[in-house]
């Protein structure tokens, strides 16, 4: 369990902060970007919550449970050496992911095929959702770039992934199951 009882440690004065097997590294590594960036999507999905309700607030709460196992996993490097940890280190499951893609699945069974690009907007709960997207994928671009330069857990990209997708296909059922999306006339205002 976590015990959190100063929030303010000071260790992090001279830009730098721990990762979670206890190294040191500057607060603009990459790994630090990446959960960071699960961090700030995590957010955006509490702001999203003020306007859903019933099985929407539900699922949003497991993907914000979710998002901090991903910046655990994130947060923990050398997953060669999880086996010699003090404990065992948290990482993404692909359960977590196939659960994101059911979802996505009966979301869709709901909605008619689009036949034009979704403008951002419609009801307030879906404006939010779109947000929640265009975080999430800025995200995902930071793991993916960090999978570039160290070893991650490859089921952190894919949750990455499939996060976006779940809160595209989610700004469509909070705008009457599609009925009320806004649509992208292409070349309205020339």
């Amino acid at each position: 369990m976590v015990v959190l009882s100063k929030i303010y440690t000071k260790t992090g004065d001279k830009g730098e902060t721990a990762l979670g097997n206890g190294e040191r590294v500057p607060k603009f590594a990459p790994r630090v970007d990446a959960y960071g960036g699960t961090d700030e999507t995590n957010a955006t999905i509490g702001l999203a919550r003020q306007h859903a309700t019933g099985e929407m607030d539900a699922a949003l709460s497991r993907i914000q449970n979710d998002l901090f196992d991903l910046g655990a996993d994130l947060c923990r490097p050398d997953m060669a050496k999880d086996a010699e940890a003090e404990y065992t280190p948290l990482r993404m499951t692909p359960a977590q992911t196939e659960r994101l893609e059911a979802e996505i699945d009966a979301m869709n069974e709901r909605l008619e095929p689009l036949r034009s690009f979704v403008l951002p907007g419609g009801s307030a709960l879906s404006a939010a959702l779109h947000l929640c997207r265009t975080v999430s994928r800025r995200a995902e671009r930071g793991i993916v770039e960090l999978s570039t330069q160290e070893d991650i857990n490859p089921d952190a990209i894919r949750y990455a992934n499939r996060l976006s997708d779940w809160l595209f296909v989610a700004s469509r059922i909070a705008n009457d199951d599609g009925k009320a999306d806004v649509l992208w006339v292409p070349g309205a205002n020339r």
